[in-house]
């Protein structure tokens, strides 16, 4: 009989973060913390809470309540304070909340926390082991300051101002954003490790450190096959339809489309051909063949159309398999209606069920990271506005029960 190994605990379990952020780039960022088993507090303001709280599609209960779907999405696993740090007896409680905890990050906008006096500075000397993250749109160091510092930013000002816009959508068209908010995203998964590796600093030193993440920088960072070609070749990237086919080509099948994105040499395009019944266009025009004079144009015109020939009358996912059979790389374009019932996902148990704070089930997409040796990640429901404002501040802020009644009352949490 093979012995059952222990589990071991989750990386972040003992870590306690404060997570001061709203919308999504914060929020992202807790959530990977704290399913990776770090103790998170969102802080929040009290009445109206995080931003996204207010903001549809929103679940709805028969009796009229609702909650917003976007909240849920990127907040279980976390106890919810609401506090208002403009008031005095409120910010000491923040501070002593600082004391006992490992992390603090904030998204509120270059300089935020400083107007309030809790800036890092401030912070590190309550907590000199304090990891303090900022998430700002483009960052918030004095001696890193840029012309943009100050600028307010949002997920479509950053896709369009690192590049990523003018390299997506129709040649013919105007530059178009990624369908989702990746601008947000992609620096909420960054300012993660950043906390991460400044934990392992601390580990080794005793010593904290202000973790600067700005969202411009997080995405130039994902676009850097561009940039590297643009080092190699002098050519400024953008959309043609040269790249288009290089990247790879997308075509119809009975039920959607499908992309070919493997390297088409020319025995993979004879087989192509052979597959799809056009042994024609084995001899002639070398381009068929992926031969010398291959540009966009052609891909478009006379490639697509001869393998959609064959292709639109048989179902994407049977289009897919015979030609990865023969050596392509292929995809399908799915719908998020195809992704929440993908079999691939749901075997790779991808979705994580929590409540939805109303009686019912909410269904999540899982933190990716798979730690084998580990045990599962919690799925605990996104807390209610102050659902913990007893708990955490009674315990870790140095507030009385009587002093957390007053303050409810007054509406400063």
């Amino acid at each position: 009989m093979t012995q059952a190994v222990e589990k071991l605990p989750l990386p972040l379990d003992g870590i306690r973060v404060l997570d001061a952020t709203h919308i999504v780039a914060g929020p992202f960022c807790s959530m990977i913390l704290a399913d990776m088993g770090a103790d998170v507090i969102k802080i929040e303001r009290p009445g109206s809470g995080d931003l996204s709280r207010g903001r549809g599609p929103f679940i709805k209960a028969e009796d009229g309540r609702e909650t917003s779907s976007r909240f849920l999405g990127v907040n279980r696993n976390k106890k919810s304070v609401s506090i208002d740090l403009r008031n005095a007896r409120c910010k000491t409680a923040f501070e002593e909340l600082v004391r006992n905890s490992d992390v603090l990050v904030d998204n509120w906008g270059s300089g935020a926390f400083r107007r309030l006096g809790l800036d890092y500075d401030h912070l590190s000397k309550i907590n000199p082991g304090l990891v303090y993250a900022s998430i700002t749109g483009y960052g918030d160091s004095e001696d890193l300051s840029g012309p943009y510092s100050d600028r307010p930013a949002n997920n479509l000002a950053i896709q369009a101002m690192s590049g990523w816009m003018e390299i997506t959508g129709d040649p013919d068209g105007p530059p178009q954003s990624v369908g989702d908010n990746i601008g947000d995203s992609i620096p909420g998964v960054w300012t993660a490790l950043g906390i991460v590796l400044a934990l392992e600093t601390r580990r080794k030193t005793g010593r904290g450190q202000y973790v600067d993440m700005a969202m411009y920088e997080c995405m130039v960072s994902h676009i850097e096959s561009n940039m590297n070609s643009f080092q190699a070749t002098g050519d400024n990237p953008a959309r043609s339809r040269d790249r288009l086919a290089t990247a790879g080509i997308t075509f119809r099948a009975k039920d959607g489309y499908c992309v070919l994105a493997g390297v088409r040499t020319e025995s993979r395009m004879r087989d192509l051909w052979k597959l799809v019944g056009r042994k024609d266009l084995l001899e002639g025009d070398a381009r068929y063949l992926a031969g010398p004079g291959m540009d966009g144009q052609f891909y478009f015109e006379h490639i697509i159309p001869a393998i959609e020939g064959w292709s639109s009358e048989i179902p994407k996912f049977e289009v897919a398999a015979k030609l990865t059979e023969i050596g392509f790389s292929m995809g399908v374009t799915q719908t998020v209606a195809d992704l929440a019932q993908c079999p691939q996902l749901v075997a790779r148990q991808m979705f994580v069920d929590t409540g939805d704070t109303l009686g019912g089930t909410f269904r999540g997409v899982r933190t990716p990271a798979r730690l084998t040796a580990c045990v599962e990640s919690p799925a605990e429901t996104a807390p209610t506005l102050g659902q913990h404002n007893a708990e955490v501040l009674c315990t870790l802020g140095g507030m009385t029960a009587d002093e957390v009644s007053e303050l409810e009352a007054e509406g400063a949490l």
